[in-house]
Protein backbone atom coordinates (compact mmCIF):
# COMPACT_ATOMS: atom_id res chain seq x y z
CA UNK A 1 0.00 0.00 0.00
CA UNK A 2 1.31 3.49 -0.75
CA UNK A 3 3.24 4.93 2.18
CA UNK A 4 1.21 8.12 1.94
CA UNK A 5 -1.94 6.12 2.74
CA UNK A 6 -0.29 4.27 5.64
CA UNK A 7 0.84 7.42 7.46
CA UNK A 8 -2.34 7.39 9.54
CA UNK A 9 -0.85 8.59 12.82
CA UNK A 10 2.17 10.58 14.00
CA UNK A 11 4.16 7.53 15.13
CA UNK A 12 3.76 5.69 11.82
CA UNK A 13 4.40 8.82 9.76
CA UNK A 14 7.57 9.44 11.77
CA UNK A 15 8.80 5.87 11.16
CA UNK A 16 8.16 6.21 7.41
CA UNK A 17 10.09 9.51 7.37
CA UNK A 18 12.96 7.93 9.33
CA UNK A 19 13.20 5.04 6.85
CA UNK A 20 13.26 7.47 3.91
CA UNK A 21 15.93 9.61 5.58
CA UNK A 22 18.13 6.54 6.21
CA UNK A 23 18.06 5.74 2.51
CA UNK A 24 18.61 9.34 1.42
CA UNK A 25 21.55 9.72 3.82
CA UNK A 26 23.34 6.93 1.93
CA UNK A 27 22.03 7.89 -1.53
CA UNK A 28 21.23 11.64 -1.57
CA UNK A 29 20.53 11.78 -5.33
CA UNK A 30 17.48 9.53 -5.00
CA UNK A 31 14.01 11.11 -4.94
CA UNK A 32 11.45 9.45 -2.68
CA UNK A 33 7.95 8.58 -3.85
CA UNK A 34 5.30 7.97 -1.20
CA UNK A 35 2.75 6.96 -3.85
CA UNK A 36 4.52 4.45 -6.11
CA UNK A 37 1.25 2.72 -7.05
CA UNK A 38 -1.35 4.09 -9.46
CA UNK A 39 -4.82 4.58 -8.06
CA UNK A 40 -6.74 2.47 -10.57
CA UNK A 41 -8.84 -0.71 -10.10
CA UNK A 42 -6.27 -3.07 -11.70
CA UNK A 43 -3.43 -1.79 -9.53
CA UNK A 44 -5.54 -1.64 -6.35
CA UNK A 45 -6.30 -5.34 -6.80
CA UNK A 46 -2.56 -6.19 -6.58
CA UNK A 47 -1.73 -4.02 -3.56
CA UNK A 48 -0.86 -5.76 -0.30
CA UNK A 49 -2.70 -4.00 2.55
CA UNK A 50 -0.10 -5.39 4.98
CA UNK A 51 2.82 -3.48 3.48
CA UNK A 52 4.16 0.03 3.25
CA UNK A 53 5.46 0.76 -0.24
CA UNK A 54 8.01 3.50 -0.95
CA UNK A 55 9.62 4.23 -4.29
CA UNK A 56 13.00 5.84 -4.93
CA UNK A 57 14.02 7.23 -8.30
CA UNK A 58 17.52 8.08 -9.50
CA UNK A 59 18.25 10.82 -12.03
CA UNK A 60 19.03 8.42 -14.89
CA UNK A 61 20.33 4.88 -14.62
CA UNK A 62 22.50 4.37 -11.55
CA UNK A 63 25.58 2.33 -12.46
CA UNK A 64 25.98 1.15 -8.87
CA UNK A 65 22.36 0.09 -8.52
CA UNK A 66 22.01 -0.95 -12.18
CA UNK A 67 18.49 0.43 -12.10
CA UNK A 68 16.58 3.67 -12.37
CA UNK A 69 13.92 3.09 -9.72
CA UNK A 70 13.57 1.06 -6.53
CA UNK A 71 10.47 -0.18 -4.77
CA UNK A 72 10.74 -0.87 -1.04
CA UNK A 73 7.89 -2.97 0.36
CA UNK A 74 7.97 -3.19 4.14
CA UNK A 75 5.93 -6.28 5.06
CA UNK A 76 3.87 -6.50 8.25
CA UNK A 77 2.03 -9.11 10.28
CA UNK A 78 -0.90 -8.19 12.49
CA UNK A 79 -0.64 -10.03 15.83
CA UNK A 80 -4.23 -10.52 16.93
CA UNK A 81 -3.27 -11.68 20.43
CA UNK A 82 -1.80 -8.33 21.51
CA UNK A 83 -3.33 -6.30 18.63
CA UNK A 84 0.01 -5.08 17.27
CA UNK A 85 1.53 -4.63 13.84
CA UNK A 86 5.04 -6.05 13.46
CA UNK A 87 7.48 -5.66 10.54
CA UNK A 88 8.46 -9.12 9.30
CA UNK A 89 10.70 -8.11 6.41
CA UNK A 90 11.50 -5.87 3.49
CA UNK A 91 11.38 -6.65 -0.20
CA UNK A 92 13.29 -4.37 -2.55
CA UNK A 93 13.00 -4.45 -6.33
CA UNK A 94 15.20 -2.57 -8.79
CA UNK A 95 13.68 -1.48 -12.10
CA UNK A 96 15.25 -0.41 -15.37
CA UNK A 97 13.68 0.39 -18.76
CA UNK A 98 12.73 -3.29 -19.23
CA UNK A 99 10.95 -3.71 -15.89
CA UNK A 100 12.12 -5.51 -12.75
CA UNK A 101 15.88 -6.16 -13.03
CA UNK A 102 16.63 -7.58 -9.56
CA UNK A 103 15.07 -8.25 -6.16
CA UNK A 104 16.06 -8.68 -2.51
CA UNK A 105 13.76 -10.28 0.04
CA UNK A 106 14.61 -10.29 3.74
CA UNK A 107 11.54 -12.48 4.29
CA UNK A 108 13.42 -15.35 2.71
CA UNK A 109 17.22 -15.60 2.59
CA UNK A 110 18.54 -12.01 2.17
CA UNK A 111 19.93 -12.80 -1.29
CA UNK A 112 19.87 -10.37 -4.20
CA UNK A 113 18.81 -12.14 -7.37
CA UNK A 114 17.92 -11.17 -10.90
CA UNK A 115 19.31 -10.51 -14.34
CA UNK A 116 21.39 -7.44 -13.40
CA UNK A 117 22.22 -7.02 -9.73
CA UNK A 118 23.66 -3.98 -7.96
CA UNK A 119 27.37 -3.92 -7.15
CA UNK A 120 28.41 -5.98 -4.11
CA UNK A 121 29.01 -2.94 -1.86
CA UNK A 122 25.55 -1.60 -2.74
CA UNK A 123 24.00 -4.98 -1.89
CA UNK A 124 25.66 -4.90 1.53
CA UNK A 125 24.47 -1.34 2.20
CA UNK A 126 21.00 -2.34 1.08
CA UNK A 127 20.92 -5.28 3.50
CA UNK A 128 22.02 -2.98 6.35
CA UNK A 129 19.29 -0.49 5.43
CA UNK A 130 16.67 -3.25 5.41
CA UNK A 131 17.80 -4.42 8.84
CA UNK A 132 17.56 -0.86 10.18
CA UNK A 133 14.13 -0.34 8.62
CA UNK A 134 12.80 -3.50 10.29
CA UNK A 135 14.19 -2.28 13.63
CA UNK A 136 12.57 1.15 13.19
CA UNK A 137 9.11 -0.28 12.58
CA UNK A 138 9.38 -2.80 15.42
CA UNK A 139 10.52 -0.20 17.94
CA UNK A 140 7.75 0.66 20.38
CA UNK A 141 6.83 4.29 21.04
CA UNK A 142 7.70 5.38 24.54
Amino acid sequence: MNAAEMATNLEFASKIATAINLFKREFPDAKSDLKPWNNDPDTRELIDPDSIDIGFHFPGISRSWRSRSLLFQIRFHHDEINNSLRAIGVEVSGFDHRGEAWKLSTVENWTVFGETRPKAEICEKLKQLCFQIIEIFNRSAN
